[in-house]
């Protein structure tokens, strides 16, 4: 996930000690306390008080409870269309798309919280499968835009690049379920198990498909 914006500084928090000044650190006083009480049983307010911080102050940052598993995606998605556009128009289009999604998934294994923690409760909470939906829908409009770009408008307004978004988001997730029912945690793993996946999309995307 994208580093956090910093947001001025509260004057000092309920406890009496400096409140917290960026959504990076609100995300790992929750996830401390989501370890401990379970993702339903936190609420706001439990999270709020570990930080000595007011409920409006951290829905500035996460409008909902909901919203602090997924950090800074839709920030993220921007990169991700600079990320697809900046393979080589050389390459085929399934293997531009396929390079594309394993470098958008390059996270850092030091991460606070781990991105094996987050991507563990987004995909194994049922309350945040309404919030995944809506996310994994920006997620496909990207390669969906740019595979109608990389076609050109005669042919742009085809199923095709409807049918890569879907596509590519299962394969994706096919490996996020592999990698995290697997046990693995590093990123290199990660990796190991996206391109295996993504290397199945070549079978949707005829190779006229240039």
């Amino acid at each position: 996930m994208p580093k956090s914006v910093e947001q001025p500084r509260e004057t000092r928090g309920a406890r009496g000690r400096p409140a917290a000044t960026s959504a990076d650190e609100i995300e790992r006083a929750a996830f401390r306390l989501f370890e401990v009480h379970g993702f339903e049983a936190t609420t706001l307010t439990m999270i709020s008080d570990e930080l000595g911080l007011s409920r409006r102050t951290i829905t500035r940052y996460f409008p909902s409870k909901n919203d602090i598993p997924w950090g800074h995606f839709d920030s993220t998605l921007p990169h991700f269309s600079e990320i697809l556009s900046s393979t080589s128009p050389d390459q085929p289009l399934w293997s531009r798309i396929h390079e594309g999604v394993v470098r958008f998934n390059d996270f850092p294994d030091g991460a606070d919280p781990s991105h094996r923690t987050r991507m563990g409760l987004i995909y194994r909470t049922p309350s945040l499968q309404a919030h995944s939906a809506l996310r994994n829908q920006r997620w496909r409009s990207v390669v969906e835009v740019f595979v109608a770009e990389h076609l050109g408008a005669d042919a742009a307004g085809g199923p095709l690049p409807r049918v890569v978004g879907h596509v590519s988001m299962a394969l994706a997730t096919a490996a996020y379920e592999q990698w995290l029912e697997s046990g693995a945690s590093t990123h290199t793993e990660l990796v190991e198990v996206m391109n295996r996946s993504m290397t199945a999309l070549r079978q949707y995307v005829g190779e006229g498909a240039r």
